[in-house]
């Protein structure tokens, strides 16, 4: 069916997906495709290379000789067309060098950028690019070489989505993880997790597939749990909307409420035993930097 198809870069995306994680369903997941359509992808790159490359009757799923084989050329394939595509944009633009960055729109809107700026009190030229998307995307552009440096978070409990030995690691600040609702509905309706008895808890979810959603997952861990999940997203700022709105209670980003809960706006409804500690973190392969990329990941 795909003899004499043209390769399309999605294949090997999905092939390094597929290598790092040894699951069709969850590189599925992470390449935001159906898993039929996922499997089609890489039977496609299977057929283009005429070689089998996944040996499916494993679990986890293994590469075949030529699979390994052929890894290392994918890799090196999607980096380079990156990059190239990064310089000739630049290149169009008539840009100096931009400092590039993918990174998690809610730790963009409140972490990223004020810290960009007190970089750029040190380094007044400062060019800086930020690519907000999916935690998967912000890892592939990192992967491919699109971005310099990558910022998203980290948890222990959590695998994380790039081969963490390939690129230096520089943790930025620790996170938390926390329950709350609108103090005003919180109070007037009694929502507490401590309590598995009163009113049921309507419940903002993050999708069960996101990292938060995982990290939920694992805080909750079996506890009993009076709630009613009422809505589910995978952007915290959209979670955070209603929930200022007193629809329901959800796990916040200390970061993305530090204001609201020093107004009195939201409060925690858990102890600490539902809190779970995040760190922001940097990733970045700081071999092929230059002086001002090097200065910035110093000061970050």
């Amino acid at each position: 069916m795909f003899f004499g198809a043209k390769m399309d870069l999605n294949w090997l995306r999905d092939f390094e997906c597929l290598a790092r994680t040894k699951n069709f369903t969850r590189a599925a997941d992470e390449r935001n495709i159906t898993q039929s359509a996922f499997s089609r992808r890489i039977k496609a790159l299977e057929s283009w290379v005429g070689m089998p490359l996944v040996n499916r009757a494993t679990y986890p799923v293994e590469l075949t000789a030529s699979g390994m084989q052929f890894l290392p050329v994918a890799q090196a394939a999607s980096t380079q067309l990156a990059e190239a595509r990064q310089n000739l944009r630049d290149v169009d633009r008539g840009d100096r060098r931009f400092i590039r960055f993918s990174v998690l729109h809610t730790i963009s809107v409140n972490y990223l950028a004020s810290r960009i700026e007190e970089v750029q009190d040190v380094i007044p030229d400062l060019r800086t690019r930020v690519v907000s998307d999916s935690l998967s995307t912000c890892c592939d552009l990192l992967v491919e070489g699109a971005v310099d440096i990558l910022v998203c978070y980290a948890h222990p409990t959590v695998s994380p989505l790039i081969d963490e030995r390939a690129f230096e690691r520089k943790d930025l600040i620790v996170d938390r993880l926390i329950p709350v609702a609108s103090t005003r509905h919180a109070g007037a309706n009694g929502w507490t997790l401590t309590s598995s008895t009163g009113p049921t808890i309507p419940y903002l979810a993050y999708e069960p597939s996101s990292f938060l959603g995982m990290v939920v997952d694992q805080t909750i861990d079996g506890k009993s749990m009076n709630t009613e999940v009422i809505y589910v997203d995978a952007l915290v700022e959209a979670i955070k909307r209603r929930l200022l709105a007193g629809r329901g209670f959800a796990w916040m980003p200390k970061t993305a409420i530090a204001a609201e809960l020093e107004a009195g706006l939201v409060t925690p409804i858990g102890d600490e035993s539902w809190i779970a500690d995040l760190t922001i973190s940097a990733f970045a392969n700081t071999d092929g930097f230059d002086d001002t990329a090097r200065q910035v990941w110093d000061l970050l």
